[in-house]
């Protein structure tokens, strides 16, 4: 078990490490480098030789093993990432960098996604080298970069030019997955990652004829655009069950007492996610392929119809659902758009009957009886995408006790992001159980 110092440890380094503006803009800007350098001599002061690696000036990545006492097994990869998304400090309560810590809660942005996270790892891991305890499987830490983009200088680039930096992982554990979910009456749940959907980032351009805003024009770029734009918004995509969001649905009526069918049929399974309640947030996401416009871009006065109009799309796919999506963007965009990726990344599935699934659902239980887990698929995306190339199965294992009303989920990239002090400890003791075992061996050596 953790000891009193660990639970101390965990607020601050969450606290530092949010100190560390790591904002990710895209397009190659941002600077991890002085948080993997935090990162680097947390792990030193715990006696754990970590490597820092830079995948361009600023881009840095930390990486360490740690040795189990059981050679033999498989290895597990531990990642976080350490870039974070950009916030604006005007609409935020407190500045957004300051790792303010009062009333039970540590603000700033990286509280959730993932900081909280990476504070966790190390905390557990400086707890080990204090008792001398060692895990039984070999770990290999990975504090990435740039994974709120592409992950081109992360993960992505670990795996093509360090790929021996894991080897023998054969499946890993990092954000979005192990948090309370209040379900009402009393009943907690806990979602486990066991899939996410897949990215398509999109780039639509529409080109048209250029000239005098009040001449007629039947080429409008900008209108063709809109349109387009409008009937991806308004489209609504099909359900598409899945594996895994099936044993979520069952897992998840189960625990509320909602009978879930075998009929996968549309309205059947609407009416079961409506009746899950404030818990349909485990599973509504993840049904369906989805595409929201974000971005657009168009003309330099108003007087003037541009030659060209641009919008970006995020879209997401549920495993299996590529050609439909790709069939289905062709058919709203039309013959005056054109469309392609700028991002494409394939859905992950990971077994929920596994025994690793079994050993983290045990961790979250010992500290919280009587809650219920279940897998899930994350709406979104992680760095296992970019480490599934490698053979590693991940699973979404970022366990964080939260109280009734805190809306986790909307924190994710919002305004006012922050993390209960309460909820880091839990995250701390369930980490340590599933990564340790019990006892010693009176090996010190994490090297």
């Amino acid at each position: 078990m953790v000891d009193a110092a660990a639970l101390d440890d965990v607020v601050r380094l969450t606290s530092d490490l949010i100190r560390i503006d790591t904002t990710n803009r895209g397009g190659g800007d941002c600077r991890e480098r002085p948080a993997a350098e935090y990162v680097a001599e947390r792990l030193g002061e715990a006696g754990v030789e970590a490597t820092i690696l830079e995948s361009a000036p600023g881009r840095a990545n930390v990486v360490a093993r740690i040795s189990g006492s059981e050679p033999g097994l498989d290895a597990l990869l531990v990642h976080g990432h350490l870039d974070v998304v950009p916030a604006e400090a005007a609409d935020w309560t407190v500045y957004p960098f300051s790792g303010e810590v009062h009333d039970g809660v540590v603000w700033g942005r990286g509280a959730v996604d993932m900081k909280n996270m990476d504070a966790m790892v190390l905390a557990v891991i400086r707890c080990w080298a204090r008792e001398a305890r060692r895990p039984r499987r070999d770990i290999v830490l990975a504090f990435t970069a740039d994974e709120e983009d592409h992950g081109v200088y992360g993960a992505g680039w670990l795996g093509d030019n360090h790929p021996e930096v894991f080897a023998g992982c054969t499946e890993g554990i990092s954000e979005s997955g192990a948090y309370t979910v209040h379900a009402g009456n009393g009943v907690r749940i806990y979602p486990i990652g066991a899939g996410e959907r897949g990215v398509a980032w999109l780039r639509l351009t529409a080109h048209g004829k250029a000239g005098h805003a009040s001449k007629v024009n039947r080429s409008n770029a900008v209108g063709a655009l809109a349109a387009a734009v409008a009937r991806i918004d308004a489209y609504e995509w099909p359900v598409r069950m899945t594996p895994i969001v099936r044993a979520a649905m069952v897992a998840t009526g189960r625990a509320l007492g909602v009978p879930v069918g075998p009929d996968d049929a549309v309205p059947e399974v609407e009416a079961a996610v409506d009746r899950f309640g404030p818990a349909r947030i485990i599973v509504e996401n993840s049904l369906r392929n989805s595409a929201r416009p974000t971005m657009l871009q168009a003309g330099y006065k108003v007087n003037v119809v541009p030659a060209t109009a641009v919008a970006h799309v995020d879209g997401r796919l549920v495993p299996g659902g590529d050609d439909e999506f790709r069939r289905t963007l062709d058919e709203l965009t039309g013959p005056s758009v054109e469309w392609e990726f700028t991002h494409h990344e394939e859905p992950l599935q990971a077994p929920a009957d596994s025994p690793i699934f079994a050993e983290l659902s045990a961790a979250v239980l010992a500290e919280d009886p009587g809650s219920h887990v279940v897998p899930f698929c994350l709406g979104g995306g992680t760095d296992a995408k970019r480490f599934s190339r490698l053979g590693i199965t991940g699973y979404g294992f970022s366990p964080l006790r939260l109280p009734p009303g805190f809306d986790y989920n909307a924190l994710f990239h919002g305004v006012d992001e922050r993390v209960p002090v309460d909820a880091l400890h839990f995250g701390v003791r369930v980490l340590d159980r599933f990564l340790s075992p019990p006892a010693t061996d009176g090996d010190t050596d994490m090297t």
